[in-house]
């Protein structure tokens, strides 16, 4: 199943290694998100760091994995899909990746609820993802 994957989900996962953290490597799932995540993840690098008591260096290894386990869709190619975006995304800092999700005609995989107030755009928990897979 390919979705994009919500920084909430990832930041969730890298915290707290439960079921959200299982998931994101599930090999069911294509996960894709907007290239400017990891440049946001690390911006919040000491954030995560004294969240979850791992070190730089350990970080920075679950980072290298999580770029290749993620697929990072330039901006450029979100582009024909932000007025569609615009009028459908519930909250604009979520825009890029329902641009993603209309890109790739695919659902998206977050926690915040307020996504869930439009119909265009199948929206997934962390929860509703459990029951499909397990």
């Amino acid at each position: 199943m390919e979705l994009v994957v919500d920084a909430n989900v990832i930041f969730a996962a890298l915290i707290r290694e439960g079921k959200t953290y299982e998931i994101l490597f599930d090999e069911r799932l294509h996960l894709f998100t907007p290239e400017f995540f990891f440049t946001e993840l690390e911006k919040h690098a000491d954030y995560l760091l004294k969240k979850t008591g791992r070190s730089r260096e350990e970080l920075n290894q679950l980072l290298d994995v999580l770029r290749k386990r993620i697929a990072l869709v330039p901006l450029e190619e979100l582009q024909p899909y932000i007025g569609e975006a615009e009028r459908i995304c519930p909250d604009t800092d979520d825009m890029a990746y329902f641009a993603l999700a209309l890109r790739l005609r695919c659902a998206i995989w977050s926690n915040d609820k307020n996504l869930k107030k439009q119909k265009a755009i199948g929206v997934y928990s962390t929860e509703d993802l459990i029951k499909m897979l397990f």
